[in-house]
């Protein structure tokens, strides 16, 4: 699938990054993205288990919901998810190439 006209880069230049620790699970990044690189899930044990004491209590309080990229090499960098969260729990990086 090509590059939309409102995105600026090609799938797998760039991918979305989320913060744990701020992301409550809101879902405007599944909502927004064109390409349908997220979804919200349970936050995995693993996950949880790095996360301070005070980002547990609020993982807990919003029922450990956080946004997943399992779909992160489809990204075309349109920056919707990054404006849309209202954490600012996203952050976009270009993908290092492995030699």
């Amino acid at each position: 699938m090509p590059a939309t006209t409102e995105c600026r880069a090609q799938p797998g230049e760039f991918a979305p990054f989320v913060d744990r620790s701020r992301c409550e699970g809101k879902a405007k990044c599944v909502e927004v993205c064109p390409v349908h690189v997220f979804e919200v899930l349970r936050m995995d044990d693993s996950d949880f288990a790095r996360l301070s004491a005070l980002a547990k209590f609020k993982s807990i309080v919003h029922g450990r919901k956080t946004a997943y990229t399992p779909k992160a090499s489809a990204c075309e960098a349109c920056g919707k998810c990054v404006e849309a969260c209202p954490e600012k729990a996203i952050k976009l990086a270009r993908v290092m190439e492995r030699t």
